[in-house]
């Protein structure tokens, strides 16, 4: 059983920092990916980063390029979400979610449904 948890939500003002931690307990088989995604208000799930825990260059939404970075922890039991610049758009419920993928594939292409564990939402607010 793979559980997620994750921390580090919170307010902050516009231009404000925040990281986000997430940790896993429990592992399957597969080729193991990390991303975070959030859900605004009024809006759909957006991803926001995926990394491949053996490996590379994580990717971004383009609403975040640059401003957040994805990292994962020493043993590879998390991951990090470090956001810089916050603006109020970036309100959100972040989350974070796992996948164990049969075969390879480049993190552009795990989209949300190859995502089968995922951690509780930790609420992000950025007021201006």
């Amino acid at each position: 059983q793979v559980q997620l948890v994750t921390s580090g939500g919170g307010s902050v003002q516009a231009g404000g920092s925040l990281r986000l931690s997430c940790t896993v307990s429990g592992s399957t088989s597969g080729y193991k990916y990390m991303g975070w995604f959030r859900v605004a208000p009024g809006k759909e799930r957006e991803r926001v980063a995926v990394i491949y825990t053996g490996g590379g260059s994580p990717i971004y939404a383009d609403s975040v390029r640059g401003r957040f970075a994805v990292s994962l922890n020493g043993n590879q039991k998390g991951e990090y979400l470090q956001m810089k610049d916050l603006a109020p758009e970036d309100t959100a419920e972040y989350y974070c979610a796992a996948a164990f993928l049969e075969t390879w594939s480049p993190p552009s292409r795990v989209r949300e449904p190859d995502f089968r564990f995922w951690g509780q939402g930790t609420q992000v607010t950025v007021s201006s």
